[in-house]
Order: C-alpha cells, then structure tokens, then sequence
C-alpha cells in the first residue's frame, strides 16, 4: 500500500495509505490530517458533477496558505467517495512516502 503525505512550509498536514485520486488531486480522510493546521475559509466554487467545495486555509509553521484545503460537505452521488476528504493545492506538496 502507498503511502501519501501533504507537506507545507516545513509541516506535515495529513498522512495517509488511503487517498481517493480524482483528477489527479489526493483525497486524504479528514481523521487523516494534523489537527490545528486548517482554519475555517468564506471561499466556495462549485463543481458540475462534484458539487459545492468548501475551504479551509492552512497555518503551519508560521505562516498562512488561504484556501490551500478544500472538501465536499455534501457531494453529488458521482462524487459520494470523497466525502469526509480533504484535498490540497496552491503550494502544498502531495507526495508518496
């Protein structure tokens, strides 16, 4: 089994050997991520098969990352595997370990 990590600014924030890939993007179980590194984010987009994402930014080490996290609260029945997951982008790296 692979073992996937998401590292930024010098921190770990989630590990995990159960991702969902869609669309390239990791999927991490919300259990799976470091407690203390999300804060709560105003931003949503909306995807066509996906449904409405919410974010969260990231602090870890120091810094912010706004709206580097995002998640599906209620995904659409195409999607329904990620709920409960927490993805990432703008600068986090997501890597196998």
């Amino acid at each position: 089994m692979m073992t996937i990590e998401a590292r930024w600014n010098g921190e770990t924030l989630a590990r995990s050997d159960d991702t969902v890939v869609v669309e390239g993007n990791h999927y991490f179980p919300a259990k799976d991520v470091a407690r203390g590194v999300l804060t709560t984010s105003d931003k949503t987009t909306t995807c066509p098969w996906k449904g409405t994402a919410q974010y969260h930014s990231i602090n870890a080490g120091g810094a912010i990352n706004p709206d580097a996290a995002w998640y599906y609260p209620e995904p659409k029945p195409d999607a329904a595997h990620i709920k409960g997951r927490i993805a990432f982008w703008n600068g986090v790296e997501v890597v196998e370990v």
